[in-house]
C-alpha cells in the first residue's frame, strides 16, 4: 500500500472501516452504544464484554475473515499477528478521529515487565504502518524470531490492542487469536497457545468465529471441539468455511453439505461459506465492495452453482448481517448480566477502599488511621468476648465449618466444658473398673486401671506407711492428704493442656480479628508484634496464676463445703446398710435355713441379735482403710470441682480474657511517638498506586452503572 496523506487516509480508512459495514439496527446500536460506553470508561479488563473472537487453526484464513469483518487490512507476511492475540475496538465517534495501537501486558507479568510493556503505544496514521507496529510489539514481548533469544517462546499470552475511535459506524471488539497448533517442537508453546484461545471461549459474552478451512476435514479442526466445550448450549458458535477455491475439483459437494449444515459435524448456528481474496487482489489492494462482487461471481459458477447452497449462508457480507442479528440477541441476553457483574465488582471495589483506608503521609494523618483500626479492634474483640455475635460486624462471627473459633465465648464455653467432664470423668490417677473392663479398657495417659481388691491394696499400704501414734481403727491425718495427692498428681498436666489449648484459641481469634480491620499486610504486620506481646505477658501471669492454684492442691487438705461431710455421711450409711444387708443373709441362709421370720418374743430377738454379733467386722484396721477411702472419694469429688472453676475463672478469665479487649485499643496508639506512628503505619508507594488505582475504577464503575441505565 502507498503512503497517503493524513486527510487522504482519514477521508479513506474510516469509510472502509465504518460505512462499508453497516453492522448494527437502530436497537443494536442503542445496545452496542451502552457497551461502548461502558468500554471506554476503561472496565473491560475487570468486566468481560461481548465481543467477537475470530479462531482456527493456523493457516485457516482468519485474518481475512477478520478483515471482511472489520474493514482493517491485515498484514498476512509470515510471522506476524500470529503469535499473540490481537484486540480491535471499535468505536463511532463522529466527533473525533485517531487510532492507537497498545500493549496489554499478561497478569502473569512482574509489575516491573508490566510497566514496560504498558509504556508501548503508537499512533496509527496509515494502515500500512501496521506491519511495523506489529513487529515493534512482538519484539517488546519477546517472540521468538523477532529480536529474542533463540529459546525464547514462539507465542505470548499478552494482547495487542488496536483501539480505533472516530466514524466506524458501529461499536465492537474484535479478536484475532494466534491459530492453534497440533505439533511443535516446543511442547509450551503448543500449551500456551490453547490456554490463550481458551481464555477467550470460555468467556459467555465471546461470540466464536470458528475458521475451518474448506479443504480440511472438518472432524480434525480442534476449534470445532473447543467451541462445543465451553458453548455447550451452541448460542454463540458460528462456523466460517475459508478457502473454498484451494478444494480439489470434485470435491464440492462435501463443503456444501457442511455450508447447508447437513453434514455429520452441525453446529445450532449453522456455517458459512466465504471466499478469501486471492493474493492478486490482495496485491491490488481489493475494496469491500469488490470483495463481495467477486465471491457472488465465484459461487455463481461452475460447480458450485449446481450444490443448492442456500445463498444467505454465501459470502461474507451475509455473514455480517447474520452478526448483526446475532449481536441483537446475545447483546440483548447478556446486557443484565453485565450490569450485575458492574454492581458485584462495585461492591468488592468499595469494600477494598474501605480496606485501604484513609491517606496517610503524615504522623497525624497515621494517627487518625491507627485510631480507627484500634477502635475497631476493641469493638470486635470486646464483642468476642462478651459473646455479642449481632453488633456492628456480623460478617466475622460468621462461623465456616468448624471455625468456632471466631465466636470467641461461645469457643470457650465448649473447651472449658470438655476441661471439667475430663476432670470428672478421667482425672484420677488410679481409677476402678471391674475384672471384664480390666482386660478391654484403655487408660489415659499417666492413668493406672484397677480393681476394687487392688484398690484397697494401695489404701493399705499407704495407711501403714503413714501410721502414727493413733490407736487401732483411727488413721493418721496425713493419710487423707497422701492419697489425695497420689489421686491428683495429673492435675498439674490436664490443667496445663486445657490453658495451652484456650491460649492457642485465643491466639487465632486475635489473629483473625487483626485481619478484618486492618487490611494493610505490613501495618498487620507490625501490629501484631506488639500484640503479641502484649498476650505472651498476659499468658505468663496466667501460668504464673495456675501454678499457685497447683502450689495450694499440693497443701494440706482445706474444705468447709458441705458437700464433703454430707458426701461422707451418706457414703458411710449406705455402706452400714449394705454390710447389714449381707449380715442378715447370711444369718438367714446360716440359722434360719433361708426360713426368716421373727416375732415379738424376746427370745427371738436375742437370737436375731446374737446371729448379728457374729458377723460385724472387728478389723480394725480394715475399717480405718475403708474410712479413708471413703474420705479420699468425697473430698477428691469437692476439690476436683473447686480446682476447675478456679481454673477457668482465675486462670482463664482473670489473665487471658477479661484483659483481651485492651491489648490493642485507642489508649495504645495515644503512648505512641510520631515516630512510632511512621515506623508502624507509613503508607507504602504500593498501596498508595492501588488507592489512586481502585477510585478511578470506581468513578469508571459508577459511570458505567449510569450508562447502562440503572
Amino acid at each position: 500500500m502507498e503512503s497517503t496523506t493524513e486527510v487522504d487516509w482519514t477521508l479513506l480508512d474510516w469509510e472502509r472501516v465504518g460505512d462499508g459495514l453497516h453492522l448494527q439496527t437502530s436497537r443494536t446500536s442503542e445496545r452496542l452504544n451502552q457497551i461502548d460506553r461502558v468500554r471506554a470508561n476503561g472496565i473491560g479488563d475487570h468486566v468481560a464484554l461481548p465481543q467477537l473472537v475470530v479462531c482456527g487453526d493456523q493457516s485457516a484464513g482468519k485474518s481475512s475473515v477478520l478483515e471482511g469483518i472489520s474493514g482493517i487490512p491485515f498484514p498476512r507476511q509470515d510471522g506476524l499477528c500470529t503469535r499473540f492475540a490481537t484486540e480491535i475496538i471499535l468505536r463511532h465517534d463522529p466527533s473525533e478521529q485517531r487510532a492507537t495501537a497498545m500493549i496489554i501486558p499478561h497478569s502473569s507479568h512482574t509489575a516491573d515487565e508490566k510497566t514496560r510493556l504498558s509504556a508501548f503505544r503508537r499512533q496509527i496514521r496509515d494502515f500500512s504502518e501496521l506491519p511495523g507496529i506489529i513487529e515493534a510489539a512482538a519484539k517488546l514481548m519477546g517472540v521468538r524470531g523477532h529480536g529474542a533469544e533463540t529459546d525464547a517462546p514462539a507465542f505470548s499470552a499478552d494482547v495487542l490492542r488496536l483501539e480505533l475511535v472516530g466514524k466506524t459506524g458501529l461499536h465492537l471488539t474484535i479478536v484475532d487469536l494466534p491459530g492453534l497448533i497440533s505439533v511443535s517442537e516446543v511442547e509450551e508453546d503448543v500449551q500456551l497457545v490453547e490456554n490463550l484461545v481458551d481464555s477467550y471461549l470460555e468467556n459467555s459474552r465471546t461470540i466464536i468465529l470458528a475458521v475451518v478451512p474448506a479443504s480440511s476435514d472438518i472432524d480434525t479442526q480442534g476449534i470445532i471441539q473447543r467451541a462445543r466445550h465451553y458453548d455447550k448450549a451452541g448460542h454463540r458458535t458460528v462456523g466460517i468455511i475459508t478457502k473454498p477455491d484451494l478444494i480439489n475439483a470434485g470435491t464440492e459437494a462435501r463443503v456444501a453439505r457442511l455450508a447447508n449444515n447437513s453434514d455429520a459435524t452441525k453446529l445450532r448456528l449453522g456455517f458459512f461459506l466465504v471466499k478469501n481474496p486471492s493474493p492478486a487482489e490482495l496485491e491490488n489492494g481489493v475494496s469491500l465492495s469488490d470483495r463481495q462482487k467477486a465471491e457472488l461471481a465465484f459461487f455463481s459458477a461452475g460447480a458450485w452453482k449446481k450444490q443448492n447452497i442456500d445463498r444467505s449462508r454465501i459470502g461474507i457480507d451475509n455473514l455480517r448481517q447474520f452478526l448483526q442479528d446475532l449481536l441483537d440477541s446475545h447483546i440483548e441476553r447478556e446486557l443484565p448480566t453485565v450490569r450485575e457483574d458492574v454492581r458485584r465488582l462495585l461492591v468488592e471495589i468499595n469494600n477494598e477502599i474501605v480496606d485501604l483506608g484513609m491517606e496517610r503521609s503524615s504522623p497525624s494523618e497515621i494517627r487518625v488511621y491507627l485510631t480507627r483500626i484500634a477502635s475497631d479492634f476493641h469493638n470486635l474483640v470486646k464483642a468476642g468476648v462478651d459473646g455479642a455475635y449481632a453488633g456492628r460486624d456480623p460478617a466475622f462471627f460468621h462461623v465456616n465449618s468448624d471455625e468456632i473459633y471466631v465466636r470467641l465465648r461461645a469457643a470457650i464455653h465448649k473447651e472449658n466444658e470438655e476441661f471439667a467432664a475430663y476432670m470428672r470423668q478421667h482425672s484420677e490417677r488410679r481409677t476402678v473398673v471391674t475384672e471384664e473392663q480390666l482386660e478391654t479398657a484403655e487408660a489415659e495417659d499417666g492413668q493406672l486401671l484397677l480393681t476394687d481388691d487392688e484398690m484397697m491394696t494401695w489404701v493399705r499400704k499407704i495407711y501403714h506407711e503413714t501410721r502414727g501414734r493413733e490407736l487401732p481403727g483411727n488413721h493418721n491425718y496425713s493419710l487423707l492428704t497422701e492419697l489425695f495427692h497420689a489421686q491428683s498428681e495429673r492435675w498439674g498436666s490436664i490443667s496445663r493442656r486445657h490453658v495451652d489449648t484456650i491460649v492457642s484459641l485465643v491466639s487465632r481469634f486475635i489473629h483473625s480479628a487483626l485481619a478484618f480491620v486492618a487490611k494493610d499486610p505490613n501495618v498487620r504486620k507490625s501490629l501484631t508484634e506488639g500484640i503479641k506481646l502484649t498476650l505472651q505477658n498476659h499468658t505468663t501471669e496466667a501460668y504464673k496464676e495456675l501454678e499457685k492454684l497447683l502450689l495450694d492442691e499440693a497443701r494440706h487438705p482445706v474444705t468447709y463445703n458441705h458437700y464433703y461431710t454430707d458426701n461422707i455421711q451418706k457414703a458411710r450409711l449406705d455402706r452400714s446398710k449394705q454390710d447389714l444387708k449381707s449380715s442378715m443373709d447370711d444369718a438367714i441362709h446360716e440359722d434360719w435355713n433361708d426360713k426368716f421370720h421373727v416375732s415379738n418374743s424376746q427370745v427371738e430377738i436375742k437370737k436375731l441379735l446374737y446371729s448379728l454379733q457374729g458377723r460385724i467386722m472387728v478389723d480394725m484396721t480394715e475399717r480405718a482403710c475403708m474410712d479413708a477411702r471413703t474420705d479420699l472419694a468425697a473430698y477428691y469429688k469437692v476439690a476436683m470441682k473447686t480446682f476447675v472453676d478456679n481454673v477457668c475463672r482465675q486462670v482463664i478469665e482473670r489473665h487471658i480474657l477479661s484483659n483481651l479487649p485492651s491489648v490493642f485499643d485507642p489508649t495504645t496508639i495515644s503512648m505512641y511517638t510520631d515516630e512510632d506512628m511512621v515506623r508502624l503505619a507509613a503508607e507504602s508507594g504500593q498501596i498508595r498506586d492501588r488507592r489512586v488505582e481502585m477510585l478511578r475504577l470506581q468513578g469508571a464503575l459508577e459511570q458505567s452503572l449510569r450508562d447502562l441505565g440503572v
